[in-house]
């Protein structure tokens, strides 16, 4: 109970006395007393807000507590009542003066000095702290009397600040309005300094150019006197062109008549020209086909340095006959002798080349069949041999081109877009369009795309149902303007053609190669348009499986290129017998092409032929093969011109 009772009491901010023991039965009230000054504790001053804390507390704190009765007061104590009673009365009446007497009770009544209060005289405790409220009830009320005359002295003051700032923000204006009248008017003087040096100088430079001036009116004076003279002299010549422009207005009206002649006989002569270059085209079909639509040229290879010399001794060209070629052997003879008489084995074709012909000169023969491409007649190339045998050395030329060693695919683009430049002027306009691909295992693979771009599938169909003109899905039709751009086609799908090394050929084509130039012309003149394709085809050699030791791929390679020169030969044999079924659909090679093997085409064989007497069988084959080529006629060609 004792400790709830200093809790409370220090919750109060009061001096708390201590709580007596109960005091033996022996003791007396006079021997503790000084015990209980001992004990006292010293007065702590109060603020207003622990006074009124004081005063609704106390009553609460004296219920509160259980304190032991007093003991009897004796007469000192009793004095010592008394003295604190008149004390607290005295700090009763000084908090009752006015404001002026706040300073004499600056100093808060306390007991009498040396002398406390004894810890069990509450009541007197009480009273002290009563007066000590009062007087700082009293401080208090000075100071906010204090606090009212210094909030009315701060409001005037704050007055006289709103007055003066009023003041000063109206000198501030005027003093920025004074100086913007005082720049404006240093700019005007600075731009009438200006102006000033301006016209100074304006007039220094009129007075200047007036003496110019002067001097020029001085010579234009001079002048009119002399150009003067030189129109009167002019008028005398104008009279005399006048007369001369009389005559030739005459002459001018004699020219336009004959012009209007001339320009009669030209528009004459343009349908003559016209007329004669129809009758050259017939003509030069005519030609063509008195040579024949299917022409077989044969072509005897030079012997190679790495070879014997005496290797083309087995073939013989008779001296009395361009157009033959003779192949010999000594065969044995059946009971085991050798024959004497050697075999011969004699062939007519169109033309024969022998092994020192040149490439300008098998070109010769065959301009004029490019010719009738241009002319509007599809017109298809095509070299058939052996491997090794020089069909891509004659269709193409060898690794290095130059102008003597060019194969018949640069020869014949060349001649076409010279052909094509003189046309223009008779009103011709040419459009070309060039693909480039190659027949590899009955696959078609497109030779103007890299090989990493070989993703397509690529298949033959027709333009129309109703049209037998046919094209290849995905394929890189490129259209060209030059023959160098032909050129580089040709150049990039030979780094891209399929190549391979066998027993008969070091770098054997495994592949049959097809360039095909779409030449489409229009004469806007006469109001002609004609389209053809010319298609330069070098086939893959035939092998024979027992010489070529083939395998693996190059074995499947041979079969399929074989098969496809075999469905060549059945297609030129149906051609030739005139069958109602041609197949055309059993190879890719001869799908592709059937436009220009029958009907309208014309169409031009190469039979290359081997020089080493080692290849005899398969140049008697290859020759043989031509010779019913040769021996085809597919009808008369058709130019496709509306």
């Amino acid at each position: 109970m004792e400790n709830n009772v200093e809790k409370s009491l220090r919750k109060s901010r009061l001096p708390v006395p201590p709580c007596r023991k109960r005091r033996p039965s022996g003791d007396h009230p006079a021997q503790s007393s000084g015990k209980r000054l001992k004990e006292s504790h010293v007065d702590e001053p109060l603020t207003v807000k622990v006074a009124a804390s004081i005063a609704t507390s106390q009553p609460r704190l004296v219920s509160a507590v259980a304190l032991p009765r007093p003991p009897v007061i004796g007469r000192q104590s009793l004095q010592v009542l008394q003295q604190n009673r008149s004390r607290v009365n005295s700090t009763a009446s000084v908090s009752a003066k006015p404001k002026g007497a706040a300073a004499a009770v600056a100093q808060p009544a306390t007991a009498a000095p040396g002398k406390k209060r004894a810890a069990w005289d509450l009541k007197g405790q009480v009273n002290d702290m009563k007066g000590k409220v009062t007087n700082y009830k009293s401080r208090v009320q000075a100071l906010s009397g204090e606090k009212a005359n210094l909030q009315t002295s701060k409001e005037q003051l704050q007055k006289q600040v709103d007055l003066l700032s009023s003041q000063n923000s109206s000198l501030s204006q005027t003093l920025r309005s004074v100086e913007s009248m005082l720049q404006y008017e240093q700019r005007r003087l600075m731009d009438a300094q200006a102006e000033v040096q301006r016209l100074s100088d304006l007039s220094q430079r009129l007075e200047a150019e007036l003496s110019t001036e002067k001097c020029v009116s001085q010579e234009l004076r001079t002048t009119n006197l002399s150009m003067a003279q030189q129109l009167k002299d002019k008028r005398e010549r104008l009279a005399c062109m006048e007369e001369e422009n009389s005559g030739l207005q005459e002459l001018v009206r004699e020219q336009s008549v004959k012009l209007e002649d001339l320009k009669c006989h030209i528009t004459e002569k343009d349908t003559q020209i016209y007329k004669l270059e129809t009758e050259r085209r017939l003509l030069h079909n005519s030609v063509q086909e008195l040579k024949g639509n299917i022409r077989v040229f044969c072509r005897v290879r030079p012997i190679l340095p790495s070879e014997k010399a005496s290797s083309v001794g087995h073939i013989i060209f008779p001296p009395n006959d361009e157009k033959g070629i003779v192949l010999t052997k000594i065969e044995e003879s059946r009971i085991g002798r050798d024959s004497c008489q050697p075999v011969k084995y004699n062939f007519n074709f169109d033309c024969i080349f022998p092994p020192t012909t040149s490439q300008a000169a098998v070109f010769e023969e065959i301009s004029l069949l490019v010719q009738s491409a241009l002319d509007g007649y599809p017109v298809c190339i095509f070299a058939y041999g052996q491997t090794g045998s020089g069909k891509t050395y004659t269709m193409e030329g060898p690794e290095t081109l130059s102008g003597d060693t060019m194969g018949m695919i640069p020869r014949a683009i060349r001649q076409i877009f010279s052909s094509a430049e003189e046309m223009k002027s008779k009103g011709w306009q040419h459009k070309f369009t060039a693909s480039f691909l190659e027949i590899y295992n009955e696959t078609l693979r497109d030779l103007l795309v890299n090989q990493s771009d070989k993703r397509l599938e690529y298949d033959i169909r027709k333009v129309s149902p109703s049209s037998s003109e046919v094209y290849v899905t995905n394929l890189h039709y490129e259209e060209v303007s030059r023959a160098e751009e032909v050129h580089e086609l040709l150049l990039r799908a030979k780094r891209n053609r399929s190549v391979a090394k066998t027993n008969l050929n070091d770098r054997s084509s495994r592949s049959h190669s097809v360039f095909q130039l779409k030449i489409e012309g229009e004469n806007v003149v006469r109001n002609v348009r004609a389209s053809s394709v010319l298609s330069l085809v070098d086939l893959a050699g035939s092998e024979r499986l027992d010489k070529s030791l083939s395998t693996g791929d190059r074995l499947k390679e041979t079969q399929n290129i074989n098969a496809s020169l075999s469905t060549l030969g059945m297609v030129i044999t149906a051609l030739c017998n005139k069958d109602a079924h041609i197949p055309y659909r059993n190879s890719k090679l001869t799908y592709l092409l059937q436009n220009s093997l029958g009907g309208n085409a014309k169409v031009l064989m190469f039979v290359n032929v081997s020089p080493m007497d080692e290849n005899f069988s398969e140049s008697l084959n290859s020759l043989r093969f031509a010779s019913k080529v040769n021996e085809c006629v597919i009808g008369t060609a058709s130019a496709n011109r509306k």
